[in-house]
């Protein structure tokens, strides 16, 4: 998603076992397996951003990850284990920080603040906010009508999508697509908005020949066309 959108040169640090996996699936991805964050230390000179989450899992692996990640000060896109990871409270050492980008579904969010997923969909303004407040930053609330927030607290609500998207690797596409806007030099806020736009029009248009059965990698394919004039 993320080279879809334009990322350019696109890297992936993952399990050594999971290498010939991805290079099947995608070629153009320059693939590293690493067992460690020792490992991972030198590599994180290369990139300009990260996107850590998809597929990270809850192992020590996934915390030596997500911690050397962190560390390195670079912006971040976090979805996924690595919200799940981070809500646990040992790996992350500042938990509020200016340069990422948090996109948590109702049930990931419930957990970063510590209160149930139907709290969180009873005001989901509000929810967001308080996810803003206290863990800095920019907020993709996802879901029906997923919200962004900004620093200043203003909130935004996207009216694109469709039910067809309730499907799995759908926010593992979206974070790829907000990854790619960030490396093409847009900003947290600009990148999150328009990220969660692209990938809702972009579940619209594949959802043209019918939401049930949509795939999140449909959508991947519709992204050149959004993204080029």
């Amino acid at each position: 998603a993320a080279a879809r959108t334009g990322a350019g040169l696109t890297s992936a640090a993952t399990q050594p076992a999971h290498v010939a996996a991805i290079l099947a699936r995608r070629p153009e991805i320059m693939v590293a397996g690493v067992t460690s964050g020792q490992e991972l230390e030198p590599l994180l000179a290369r990139p300009s951003l990260l996107v850590v989450g998809p597929g990270l899992g809850r192992s020590a692996w996934s915390e030596q990850m997500l911690q050397q990640a962190t560390l390195c000060g670079l912006p971040l896109v976090l979805d996924a284990d690595g919200l799940n990871i981070l809500a646990a409270g040992r790996v992350v050492r500042e938990s509020r920080r200016d340069n990422w980008i948090l996109t948590p579904h109702p049930a990931e969010a419930a957990r970063l603040l510590g209160i149930t997923t139907a709290d969180i969909q009873q005001d989901r303004s509000a929810a967001v906010r308080a996810l803003q407040q206290r863990y800095g930053g920019v907020i993709v609330l996802k879901g029906a009508g997923t919200l962004v927030c900004g620093a200043d607290g203003t909130v935004s609500i996207c009216n694109g999508g469709n039910p067809g998207m309730a499907s799995g690797g759908m926010g593992d596409v979206l974070s790829g697509i907000i990854g790619g806007l960030l490396a093409q030099g847009l900003g947290l806020l600009d990148a999150a908005q328009l990220g969660v736009c692209l990938h809702a029009e972009a579940a619209d248009i594949a959802a043209k020949q019918g939401e049930r059965g949509l795939l999140a990698s449909d959508l991947i394919t519709q992204l050149p066309k959004l993204v080029n004039p």
